[in-house]
């Protein structure tokens, strides 16, 4: 550790790196579980993610009652399925949902252990590891993710760990045995994007710059990582072509590459049925403030690792551009969805807190800035932690789980089988196992159909991602009598009407 470290830290020194990795897993794990089971709302795409690895638990691809799922590759879902085998089945879809969050969040966990090692690799400084993993413990964007069933949480996962072992073949001139270390490391890339495909673009691309930029002498070491990378998703797509599947593994593909490149907008916020990325940025300022700063520092940050910094750091600068054009694209014109944001966020950190130990440290720098940037480094982490404290804490002072309130009270005085209009797609996936789930808002329909129960989160209906108008919504509920109502942070205020069942009618359409 450098002599420069104030004396309130240096007593890390004397702490096994083992411990101090560890802690900081400890800490992410125990600070996605406080106040587990009552927030965030559980939303539709964790649903389906749960359902493909509750169908594999068993064995086979997955799978969900519209057939076999193709679209994602499957590395997280059996993973999910591995959880489930090893934990038992769940009661319900909202069980399903919270088992696999706490999956998720030991994943985050052995992520942050993961970024304590790389950190102290390409750093030397305890310090600045246990920093690393104090923000990422604490973002409230990385929190939003790793509290979700989402794919990215795992993905991240293989993908630092894939650079921790690539390291310190940058680090000083590759051995004979090279190919070893080169190949575990293309093999965890590879586990990276047998989770989700885009993966390829933070791995398999620095991989390929990197043979000009940091191995330019031995070219074969990033070369021969990048093509072990492919080897997982090459024996996934075997194994599917073997069991008579690849024309639909092709078709979903294609269709994913062209909702990447944007040709099909079918959800995130350049499609049109979503709010602006503007409005949605304003919206989360409160909330993701401190993440919006690190992400602002991080573009400045990386540009003296790539024009003169060492063959790590420069490996690494390469990680977060990568990130940073992927999803630079994603807004200008491809599908880009809230989570995408994930891939780029945790190199970010790396590269900040890179940058950070270097204006500690440097003789030059120091002479010149010294003060300055001592006193500019320690109140950026101050001020980073303690707004994504104050997030922390509004975030798990209430409970978020209006929608398992809802099942709850739905089970206990709804009979089941019952038909239910619903404004949203989440609710009709948390509800359609249960209940006979559907858009039906005209007399004629709901006549039809029986319904006599009407379920609307409001910020849903106001926000216009429903198929109903807030006009529409208010005609509606203001024919029957509020049954159940819970505010959240998720979704505002969710609530249960009962409504009479019109007569039937000839006539059948729809106002508006």
């Amino acid at each position: 550790m450098s002599r420069a470290l104030p004396m309130s830290v240096a007593w890390l020194r004397a702490v096994p790196l083992w411990a101090v990795a560890g802690a900081g897993g400890l800490l992410t794990v125990v600070v996605r579980l406080i106040g587990w089971g009552q927030g965030p709302d559980v939303f539709g795409d964790e649903v389906f993610y749960w359902r493909f690895g509750h169908s594999v638990a068993h064995g086979g691809f997955p799978r969900d009652h519209g057939g076999t799922f193709w679209l994602h590759p499957p590395g997280f879902f059996y993973i999910e399925g591995g959880w489930e085998r090893l934990f038992g089945a769940p009661a319900d879809v909202v069980s399903g949902v919270y088992q696999m969050r706490s999956l998720n969040a030991v994943l985050a966990g052995l992520t942050a252990v993961a970024l304590v090692l790389l950190m102290v690799r390409v750093t030397k400084s305890t310090t600045v590891a246990v920093a690393v993993a104090t923000v990422f413990a604490f973002d409230p964007y990385i929190l939003r993710i790793n509290q979700r069933v989402l794919i990215e949480t795992s993905t991240m996962l293989w993908v630092v760990l894939g650079f921790l072992v690539l390291l310190p073949l940058a680090q000083r001139a590759p051995g004979i045995r090279w190919r070893r270390r080169a190949a575990a490391a293309g093999l965890l890339f590879g586990v990276g994007i047998l989770t989700k495909d885009v993966a390829a673009l933070i791995t398999v691309v620095p991989l390929i710059v990197a043979a000009r930029f940091v191995w330019p002498k031995r070219r074969s070491v990033p070369l021969f990582t990048a093509a072990m990378a492919t080897v997982p998703y090459a024996i996934y797509v075997g194994v599917v072509a073997w069991a008579g599947h690849f024309d639909d593994l092709w078709g979903n593909k294609t269709h994913g590459i062209r909702r990447l490149l944007g040709m099909a907008q079918e959800t995130g916020f350049n499609s049109a049925k979503t709010p602006s990325l503007n409005q949605r940025l304003t919206e989360e300022l409160s909330n993701f403030g401190s993440t919006y700063a690190l992400l602002a520092l991080a573009v400045v940050a990386v540009v003296p690792f790539l024009r003169r910094g060492s063959p790590p750091q420069r490996l690494l600068g390469l990680w977060y551009v990568s990130a940073a054009i992927a999803l630079a694209y994603a807004v200008v014109k491809g599908t880009l969805e809230e989570q995408q944001l994930y891939l780029l966020i945790v190199p970010t950190i790396v590269i900040v807190a890179m940058r950070a130990h270097l204006l500690w440290e440097r003789r030059v720098e120091r002479r010149r800035h010294g003060p300055v940037s001592r006193v500019a480094t320690v109140s950026l982490l101050a001020l980073t932690l303690a707004w994504s404290g104050f997030t922390y804490a509004g975030a798990t002072s209430e409970p978020d789980d209006g929608y398992e309130r809802l099942r709850q009270y739905m089970v206990e005085h709804v009979p089941a089988g019952s038909a239910i209009t619903s404004m949203s797609g989440s609710t009709s996936l948390l509800l359609e196992d249960r209940y006979r789930m559907g858009k039906w808002f005209t007399p004629q329909e709901r006549a039809r159909e029986h319904v006599a129960y009407v379920v609307v989160p409001w910020r849903i209906v106001e926000h216009n991602i429903s198929t109903f108008t807030p006009g529409e919504a208010r005609q509606l509920t203001r024919q029957g009598a509020l049954l159940f109502s819970f505010h959240g942070r998720t979704y505002g205020t969710v609530e249960l009407y009962r409504v009479p069942v019109p007569p039937a009618s000839p006539v059948d359409g729809r106002d508006g």
